[in-house]
């Protein structure tokens, strides 16, 4: 049996007929006969027909394949393929491993969706990110001897770190945080300044190290109740003894540089710094006449110097819009305490206060609450209470609203004094680190460790994450909200502004290709949804494993981290 297709031409018209024929043999002849007209059926149906007759067999859809498993698949190959243009895997340790291996997968895993080790382990089963680094069946006692491992090699990793992206003369930034700790058996976790927010808790201290861009370098664990200035001696001797940099400027917050720190840089060789002076050394410098704020009505950058700081250089920045600012926030605080201090006074008036020490005790919280208290004259008695502002001390201090100076010991002929300002403000890049470090990106606590060395590791485990995740910042730009092109400010004091194009953005909440804008953890969540199936092929032991065709969003994505250059 077969099928068979006529056509006959007639005229200007063309008739087609498909027939199922039968061949047969009789009296030493072959003869044909035609069994039925296929004609109007569907061509499709003609085909399988034809198929069938030469011996083709056929199942039906659904039961020719079977999708045993769909794993989220686009966000680990995203986060992996930057990985692999950052080599961060030989990064981490020149022979591979298994440990090698876990903790790459705990970094990344620590990008797609931060959690503890033991939710960590359960995870990675959970997507294709187990697989494609070979670490199934790990638990967690494996994922903590793989942090043990890594925080054996944390020195020679920010070695080869600092190797990529520092420089002799580089501008290097130092900043410091503090995370709370849950428990008390940790000797790191102490009572200190909380900049979470949490007083009276335990916390650690960590120092951040990193390049003039704001990429992350090294990171150091300190005791919760070490203050900020006694880190940097240990950050300036990492940089010189062991990233052997003979010219480092270090950029550091005003409270880091202490007079004590001062001696310490000064005596070594080839180390500079860029700091800020603190309020009372700024009323200072106008009360010795060394400031002289009338400078400031037609200009809002000058240089000046002083006896108090020999060798260094003093340059005075003035921002009205940040004095407006000081101008306004002091305003609002002097008036909430004092309608915290009228209701006590109505009390005082109305009599059920009366004692001086009952009092007393009322209006000590309600000048403590907001910082107030130094603007504020006070008089207690028996039955009397009264409260007035210090108008000429809030005079001085207004006057300095938007007003700061910064001190450095760089030469002119190195870094102008715009030059100087911009450097300072580039500590920025490293505060937005600690809100990577600290917010949903990496998400650094709740820290559950216990011993010192875990602590440790955790901490770096984190900044190795930031790491990553400021180079995938970087290659989506263009899906996140973020500026692209920043323009430089032709005046470095003024408040930066963003491009037109990074205006246009955050209006439309759309890219120049017309795709919804995204945060960094929805850019992450939209990748997650192309999924990786398992696929078993009918009859047979066989299977294959089929990602996703990506929508447009998924791909641009992935071309984006494969533009990027490779680093080594």
């Amino acid at each position: 049996m077969h099928v068979v297709t006529n056509r006959v031409r007639r005229g200007d018209r063309e008739y087609t007929s498909t027939l199922l024929r039968r061949s047969y043999r009789e009296g030493g002849r072959v003869k044909k006969q035609t069994l039925a007209n296929l004609s109007h059926l569907d061509a499709g149906l003609i085909e399988l027909i034809r198929g069938w007759l030469r011996g083709e067999r056929y199942v039906e859809r659904h039961a020719a394949f079977q999708t045993e498993r769909s794993l989220p698949a686009g966000h680990v190959n995203a986060v992996l393929a930057m990985a692999r243009k950052l080599d961060l895997a030989r990064l981490l340790d020149r022979e591979p491993s298994r440990e090698r291996d876990l903790a790459l997968a705990m970094i990344c895993q620590r990008a797609l969706h931060p959690q503890s080790k033991l939710a960590t382990a359960r995870a990675l089963t959970r997507c294709t990110l187990a697989s494609e680094l070979s670490v199934e069946g790990a638990d967690q006692d494996d994922l903590y001897a793989a942090m043990d491992w890594l925080a054996e090699r944390q020195a020679r990793i920010e070695d080869r770190l600092a190797r990529r992206h520092l420089q002799d003369s580089e501008l290097v930034l130092y900043d410091v945080s503090s995370s709370y700790f849950e428990g008390h058996t940790c000797p790191l976790a102490q009572l200190g300044y909380s900049r979470d927010g949490k007083r009276g808790t335990l916390q650690i201290i960590y120092g951040l190290l990193c390049d003039r861009a704001g990429r992350p370098i090294a990171v150091e664990v300190f005791e919760g109740s070490l203050h900020d200035d006694k880190t940097l001696p240990s950050q300036v001797e990492k940089l010189t003894a062991r990233f052997r940099l003979s010219e480092i400027v270090v950029v550091a917050d005003r409270g880091m540089i202490t007079k004590a720190n001062i001696e310490a840089l000064r005596a070594t060789e080839g180390v500079g710094w860029i700091t800020a002076l603190k309020a009372p050394q700024v009323k200072k410098l106008v009360k010795d006449g060394d400031l002289q704020l009338s400078l400031f009505d037609e200009q809002n950058l000058a240089e000046i110097t002083s006896e108090d700081y020999p060798g260094e250089r003093l340059i005075v920045c003035r921002n009205p819009l940040v004095g407006s600012e000081r101008t306004r926030k002091r305003e609002d605080l002097l008036a909430a305490t004092e309608r915290e201090l009228s209701a006590i006074a109505e009390r005082v008036k109305a009599g059920t206060l009366s004692a001086t020490a009952q009092i007393a005790l009322a209006v000590g919280p309600a000048l403590k609450g907001h910082r107030v208290k130094k603007h504020f004259q006070i008089e207690i008695a028996d039955e009397r209470f009264s409260y007035s502002r210090k108008a000429e001390q809030i005079a001085s201090e207004a006057a300095l609203d938007g007003f700061y100076v910064l001190r450095t010991s760089v030469p002119a002929k190195a870094l102008s004094s715009a030059e100087v300002v911009r450097s300072y403000k580039q500590l920025k890049q490293a505060e937005r680190n600690f809100k990577t470090i600290k917010g949903p990106e990496v998400e650094i606590r709740p820290i559950g460790h216990r011993l010192e060395q875990r602590v440790r590791a955790h901490v770096f485990l984190c900044m190795l994450a930031c790491y990553l995740t400021w180079h995938l910042k970087q290659a989506w730009a263009e899906l996140l909200f973020k500026d692209e092109h920043p323009p430089v400010q032709a005046d470095p004091v003024t408040k930066a502004s963003r491009s037109a194009e990074a205006e246009r953005k955050a209006r439309t909440k759309r890219t120049a290709r017309r795709e919804p804008v995204h945060s960094f953890r929805s850019l992450i969540a939209e990748l997650s949804t192309q999924t990786r199936n398992t696929v078993r092929v009918h009859g047979s032991q066989a299977s294959f494993h089929q990602l996703t065709t990506p929508t447009e969003l998924q791909a641009r994505a992935h071309q984006l981290i494969e533009q990027q250059p490779r680093l080594k």
